[in-house]
């Protein structure tokens, strides 16, 4: 199984039960409230080819190609739809080869030069040192912060991603206690509340 294992992005047209802005796309949670969502089911990132974005991402990050299908622009010219997604993650992301000027411009600055992409693995050092054997280009090195070891690398198109390992707990194989109710008891004449912790 690849370290891949999930993966932490965020989304939003209105296609049915499904809501979305252009490259973003959520399913609704049906609860009736426009703004509750069940998942994050698609981001888009902007590539300069398809092949070299499913070679890096499958081949070398090891996720898994859903869906390579041939499809039309806006105004009917040939493109292909292609997601990929992290094995058992829910959210897929669409590679979508840059189109005209405006659009290749996009390609690796899509958040402004900052870390727009988390993706979250069970093992870092494992993940960490299989990338950088498979040639993905880190620009930081490893370093723990409150919520777990991290490193910042470049996708195939250039944006920055945040490699991060499991959340880091206070007490390492400890099980805090854990509240259950209240009893009274009585100090220096007064009645105070105390929690009963199992």
């Amino acid at each position: 199984r690849s370290p891949m294992s999930a993966i932490y992005l965020s989304a939003l047209r209105d296609l049915g039960n499904e809501r979305f802005l252009p490259g973003f796309y959520l399913r609704s949670s049906g609860t009736g409230h426009p703004l509750l969502w069940s998942a994050a089911k698609m981001i888009t990132i902007i590539v300069d080819n398809y092949d070299d974005a499913i070679e890096f991402f499958v081949e070398v990050l090891g996720f898994e190609l859903v869906d390579d299908s041939p499809s039309l622009t806006n105004d009917g010219r040939p493109k292909r739809w292609v997601v990929v997604k992290p094995p058992q993650a829910e959210t897929g992301i669409l590679l979508a080869q840059a189109d005209g000027d405006h659009q290749r411009l996009a390609v690796g600055n899509q958040v402004a030069g900052r870390v727009g992409f988390f993706l979250r693995v069970d093992e870092f050092k494992t993940a960490y040192d299989g990338m950088v054997t498979a040639g993905v280009e880190f620009i930081t090195e490893p370093r723990m912060e409150d919520y777990g070891q991290f490193a910042v690398f470049l996708d195939v198109s250039g944006n920055r991603w945040d490699l991060l390992g499991p959340v880091k707990r206070a007490f390492p194989g400890i099980s805090l206690p854990r509240i259950e109710h209240s009893v009274t008891c009585d100090v220096h004449g007064t009645n105070n509340e105390l929690p009963s912790i199992s």
